[in-house]
């Protein structure tokens, strides 16, 4: 499988870098980098399909509501997430996100992750890459 992401330095939080060969597959990355953060998403079980629809006026503000959306899915549906496919027409993100309910016992719990930021966020469509900071 190939790298999703990489972690960066970062002194609190956790940064990533998300690179692919479109956006849609960074912003992927990106969402399973995040998932990476809270539970082991090799464990998780594409049982449940999660649709999941976001927009934003620019690609910072897309990949911060599109991630906050996964947070918010995840710990108010005390959900795991494995996989994701990522559609961005215009000012709209449309995503299916596939996992299971939390499972402790098997999803291997790692960190909370309790916030995306916009701080250092950085997207570039043209790489395509990504660059975000989730606040742990």
């Amino acid at each position: 499988m190939p790298m999703r992401y990489e972690l960066l330095e970062h002194t609190a939080d956790v940064m990533v870098r998300c690179r692919g060969k479109t956006l849609e597959e960074c912003f992927e990355n990106a969402a399973y980098a995040l998932s990476d953060q809270t539970v082991d998403p090799e464990s998780v079980d594409r049982k449940v399909e999660v649709p999941i629809e976001v927009s934003g006026e620019d690609d910072e503000t897309r990949l911060y509501n599109f991630l906050s959306e996964v947070l918010f899915i995840e710990e108010a549906e005390v959900f795991a997430f494995s996989d994701f496919k990522v559609s961005i027409d215009g000012e709209k993100v449309s995503a299916i996100g596939w996992g299971e309910p939390l499972d402790l016992g098997k999803h291997h719990p790692k960190t909370e992750v309790k916030a995306i930021t916009y701080h250092m966020m950085h997207v570039d469509p043209s790489v395509p890459e990504l660059v975000v900071v989730f606040d742990v």
